[in-house]
């Protein structure tokens, strides 16, 4: 999607920091971090939101999950603990739309979220 932010960095018209990529998802740091580690993890192909997956985007949750563990293991943040967000729609405070997974850490994460 021309119009889609993630779509955009994923194919290197906009730069980002990357922290991991494969066949799969990019993963790269937030520019509005709300914490010491704040990494996004997205697949390649654009799915707008969770409520979208579908037996065609069967796995894609598996790929960005492990994308996630491996940002928080080379952060070395795993020992203290991490905390990984997916936003659904308005409600949910999903602000782009395509399914990105939030990886953060570096200090204690409060409960309730928000």
């Amino acid at each position: 999607m021309s119009d889609c932010l993630f779509c955009r960095i994923v194919d290197g018209e906009i730069s980002a920091d990357i922290l991991y990529s494969d066949d799969h998802v990019v993963a790269f740091k937030d520019i509005n971090p709300q914490a010491p580690i704040h990494a996004l993890v997205i697949p390649r192909r654009h799915i707008s939101t969770v409520a979208d997956l579908d037996q065609d985007t069967a796995g894609i949750m598996d790929h960005l999950t492990r994308a996630a563990n491996q940002i928080a293991q080379d952060e070395g943040i795993v020992e203290n603990g991490y905390r990984l967000v997916i936003n659904c729609n308005e409600d949910g405070g999903q602000a782009v739309y395509h399914i990105h997974m939030h990886v953060m850490g570096g200090r204690a994460m409060n409960w309730p979220p928000g």
